[in-house]
Formats: C-alpha cells, sequence, structure tokens
C-alpha cells in the first residue's frame, strides 16, 4: 500500500503548482489597494498609521508567497505558462503581475523610499515589456471575436495609468506621461469595444461577472495620476476622470447586483482593486474641493471595500484548504 501511494502523494504538490493560477496577482492589487485606501483615509480622517502599515505588511507578503510560488511554476512546468498566456482571459492578467509590484512600491515609498523605488523601476519596466506583448498578442495572428472581449482588456491600459502614482513622486515624470498617455489612449480606445460587447453578445459567464467591477478602475487610476502630473489642481480633464468613475462605479453596482450569482472563484477579486481606488479618488476629491460629501462617500466606500477585501482573503483561503483553487477548470 505505500509503495502504490507514494506516488500520487508526490505527485499532488506538483499538480497543484502546475494549476497556480495567474489571477493570484489580483488578489496582491487588492491588498495593496486596501492598504492605500487606509493611508489616504488616515491623511483624510487624521488617523494614525497602524492600520496601512499593518494592510502593506499583509499586501507585501502575498506579493512576495504569490511570486515565489509563480515563478517555481515557471520553473518546473513552462507549459502551463505557456497555455495561460494562449487563453484570451489569463493572457490580459499578465500585467497584472507589474501592476502588483507598483501598487506595492507605491504604498511602500511613504515607510521605505529606497525599497519603493528599485520595485517600482522593476514594475514599471515589466509593465512596458508585458503591456507591448499583450497588445501585440491581440493584433497578431491570433484572432479574438468580439465575444472573448470581456472588462480583463482594461488590466494593461490600468497598469499604464498606475505608473505615475509613485512615478511622479518618485522624480521620473516624463517617464510618467509616456505611460499614463498610453494607458489613456488605449483605455478609450477599449472602451467602445467593451461596451459593443456587453450590449450586442451574450452575457458574460459566470466566473466573469466579478470582472464588470474592472470598469471603474481606469477612471479612477487616471484621476489620481492626472492630479500628480498636472501639480495638484482639480481642473476639467480631472473632474471628467473622477464623475466618470462613479459613473462606471453606479453601472457596474446595477450590472452586478443583476447578473453575478456564480460560486466563488478567484475572479472576485477583480471587486477589491477598482473599489479602492474610487474610494482614494473620493478622498482626494474630498480633500481638495472641501466637499464633504464626497469626504463621506470615501468612509463609506472605505467600509465596503474592508468587507469585500476580508471576506475575499477568508474564501481564498477556505477555497485553498478545500482544493477548489489551483486546479483543473
Amino acid at each position: 500500500m505505500t509503495d502504490q501511494s507514494t506516488p500520487h502523494a508526490a505527485s499532488m504538490p506538483e499538480q497543484w503548482l502546475a494549476h497556480f493560477p495567474i489571477t493570484l496577482f489580483a488578489s496582491v492589487m487588492g491588498l495593496s489597494g486596501l492598504a492605500l485606501a487606509l493611508h489616504a483615509a488616515a491623511g483624510y480622517f487624521g488617523w494614525g498609521q497602524g492600520l496601512p502599515r499593518f494592510a502593506l505588511a499583509v499586501a507585501a507578503a502575498d506579493l512576495v508567497a504569490v511570486t515565489l510560488v509563480y515563478a517555481l511554476k515557471a520553473l518546473r512546468h513552462p507549459e502551463a505558462i505557456a497555455q495561460e498566456w494562449a487563453h484570451p482571459v489569463k493572457l490580459n492578467f499578465f500585467p497584472a503581475i507589474p501592476i502588483s509590484l507598483m501598487l506595492v512600491a507605491t504604498a511602500l515609498r511613504f515607510e521605505l523610499p529606497a525599497a519603493a523605488l528599485w520595485l517600482w523601476g522593476a514594475g514599471a519596466a515589466l509593465q512596458a515589456g508585458l503591456a507591448l506583448a499583450v497588445i501585440a498578442a491581440w493584433m497578431g495572428p491570433r484572432t479574438f471575436g468580439l465575444g472573448q472581449v470581456n472588462p480583463a482588456w482594461f488590466i494593461p491600459a490600468v497598469g499604464n495609468v498606475v505608473v505615475p502614482v509613485a512615478g511622479v513622486p518618485l522624480g521620473f515624470v516624463d517617464l510618467s506621461w509616456l505611460f499614463f498617455a498610453t494607458g489613456v489612449i488605449f483605455w478609450a480606445a477599449l472602451l467602445p469595444i467593451l461596451l459593443m460587447r456587453l450590449v450586442t453578445q451574450p452575457a458574460l459567464p459566470g466566473r466573469l461577472q466579478p470582472t464588470l467591477a474592472i470598469l471603474v478602475a481606469p477612471p479612477s487610476v487616471a484621476f489620481l495620476s492626472w492630479l500628480l502630473l498636472n501639480g495638484g489642481e482639480l481642473d476639467g480633464f480631472a473632474r471628467v476622470l473622477f464623475n466618470g468613475g462613479l459613473a462606471f462605479g453606479a453601472l457596474a453596482t446595477v450590472l452586478l447586483a443583476q447578473a453575478m450569482r456564480p460560486p466563488f472563484a478567484l475572479s472576485w477579486w477583480a471587486l477589491s482593486f477598482p473599489v479602492a481606488a474610487l474610494t482614494i479618488s473620493c478622498l482626494r476629491y474630498a480633500q481638495l474641493s472641501g466637499s464633504g460629501l464626497h469626504g463621506a462617500m470615501g468612509a463609506g466606500l472605505l467600509v465596503l471595500l474592508v468587507v469585500i477585501v476580508t471576506g475575499l482573503v477568508g474564501r481564498t483561503l477556505l477555497g485553498m484548504t478545500r482544493g477548489e483553487i489551483c486546479r483543473p477548470e
């Protein structure tokens, strides 16, 4: 009995590793978004930095763990990485790796600026390469039908507008303008394609329903980056981006309330970062405009964000113990 069971037992970790999903980097984005939202709330409400630091530590630990396991997967199972790259949905999650690096670097900048610089630099360089590779894959020999378009296609574009959030304070202004322009242009180009898909094609599959929340992220993150690039002035373009984030937030809420009834999947992590981006945007807008209403909106969104992230962490850990994650789909 022992001799027969040992090979099977030994193969289980390899099977788990082979199916370790690229989408788990969305958890790093959500946790680092929570850390940044707590930092923004601490600055707006005058709270201490204890909670932001704790959230940053959790996000950094998640980044290290997910990166190390995924790197091991790349070494041991390169064919599995190739399959994810060939997948029309998972392909767009590869830029979640550099986005995660840059978001953690953005939060880390307040504690360890030197370490944040190196982490942000690595993330920005990797984002440039992966964004080009993904966009080239969209336009290359492979063909994508309109029904394959989904909100995850925004991730490469959102990654570009994340760059200035830490890039400007770190002194890379011209480089930040390059990434910002690229991100905004591709967001504007992809938005009508995605809307056409949502209007004319069947509803998104159950596992992809949570990605509708990604609609909120591009204008919300672009708003924060634009404020840094234009010296913090709440001008007309900034107001358009901010209110666009609110509008897409309302739309995503209605769409998710109507359609999202799937069992838990890692795609639910797509809810977290967009809510974090909108939370920070509301608090920043309230700070610049003196609007108590927007400050209250930011506080409400922060409570919602904490509930979402706490629930996602718990459900992800439960899914791992049940063997619901890291298995063939």
